[in-house]
């Protein structure tokens, strides 16, 4: 999971620091519009509605701003734009597979813009199927090592609660847990008083592809250009960057 818990991390902290606002709270505001439309606007009976509203809050994303993007999904304001949800899947730099999950009210304008961004940074858009079978949907919360918490009574917290999985990554605790039970798992870290810095539902591969330092550098770029992008709510991969060639890039950077 090393690979995954290297880009999830990367992730994280790339949208904390980013917090170019107006496009991080667009991306979680279009989220939550497109659950309420589809499952109804109250997150104890919708799932999906309550996994993207907390997600918002992570975010601190104003209670007001929240309202607002489930009552333009339910249809209490006028004019809610129709989103669609699309996933992409492809190969980036060395073959590594790319999921890519996207929202769009213009599904041909957003495929052209992935696939030219696949081919600008190493990588080509492939078929449907191509590469879902290397993932699995999973909940992740990581637990950063610095809060000191003992290794033992942490797996016994979470594995009380319903976690699959905890491992050791870096300078964080990974908990796996099945995604219905992401919010159990968190809600007992909550009571337990265990701070954690992300708790997520994602996309975790089965399979790694380790990448030389050429090939990170083309692989993060990829990455970094589909995040940037306004309909794309989130990618996945299984690239696998070795601690010393993740030291030397950041050094670079």
């Amino acid at each position: 999971m090393s690979g995954h818990s290297k880009w999830h991390s990367i992730k994280h902290k790339k949208s904390k620091e980013d917090v170019k606002r107006g496009k991080m709270f667009s991306k979680l505001s279009r989220a939550i519009t497109v659950a309420a439309r589809e499952g109804g606007g109250i997150p104890d009976g919708n799932a999906t509605l309550a996994l993207a509203v907390q997600k918002a809050k992570d975010y601190n994303m104003p209670a007001a701003t929240i309202e607002r993007a489930i009552k333009k999904g339910t249809g209490e304001l006028g004019g809610a734009e129709s989103f669609e949800k699309i996933i992409y899947e492809g190969y980036g730099p060395a073959g590594v597979a790319v999921m890519v999950d996207v929202m769009t009210d213009n599904r041909n304008r957003t495929a052209s813009d992935i696939r030219n961004i696949f081919s600008k940074y190493g990588g080509n858009l492939g078929t449907t199927g191509c590469v879902a079978w290397i993932f699995d949907r999973k909940g992740v919360i990581l637990v950063g090592m610095e809060e000191a918490i003992d290794e033992d009574k942490l797996l016994s917290v979470v594995i009380e609660a319903g976690a699959e999985d905890m491992k050791s990554e870096d300078d964080h605790f990974e908990i796996i847990t099945d995604p219905v039970d992401l919010k159990t798992v968190r809600d007992a870290l909550e009571n337990a008083g265990i701070n954690f810095t992300s708790a997520l539902v994602t996309m975790l591969p089965k399979d790694m592809v380790k990448l030389s330092k050429g090939d990170a550098k083309k692989a993060l770029k990829l990455m970094d250009a589909l995040e940037d992008h306004d309909d794309i709510q989130d990618v996945y991969s299984n690239f696998d960057i070795p601690d010393e060639v993740m030291d030397e890039l950041i050094n670079e950077s």
